[in-house]
């Protein structure tokens, strides 16, 4: 049997802190996941699945992403069944993330262009086709 699941999407929210009787706390966040495809309408549909992490994973999503952060899970589907305060049966599916990895890179304002080569010239530079050697 087999259960693996890879989502690209963005948070739609900080991570949550979730915390169990005696366990680990885990961060708990949902993630925004567009379809590939447009509906009739030409619009294309997003998915909101929930998402949860434990141990290093969870401390690592805790510290470094936020709402709105690229993420790439990698990880199983697990579908809880829970009775609600007005007793009916309910049934709630979320991921269990094994990875987290970024989707983007996180610039600022404060990010510049790398200097240019010496020269000035950062385009790719002509090679002799004659002399046979790698300028590298």
């Amino acid at each position: 049997m087999l259960n693996k699941i890879i989502l690209m999407g963005r948070l739609t929210r900080a991570p949550e802190l979730r915390k169990t009787g005696n366990g680990p706390a885990g961060p708990s966040f949902t993630l925004a996941v567009d379809r590939d495809f447009k509906s009739q309408s030409g619009e294309k549909a997003t998915d909101f699945i929930d998402v949860v992490a434990w141990r290093s994973t969870a401390e690592f999503v805790f510290k470094y992403f936020s709402k709105g952060r690229m993420a790439v899970v990698e990880g199983r589907l697990q579908i809880r069944d829970w009775t609600d305060k007005d007793g009916n049966k309910r049934r709630s599916a979320e991921v269990i993330a094994d990875n987290v990895y970024f989707g983007d890179s996180k610039r600022s304002e404060t990010d510049t262009p790398k200097p240019a080569e010496p020269g000035g010239n950062q385009e790719f530079a002509e090679i002799d086709e004659e002399d046979g050697r790698l300028p590298f």
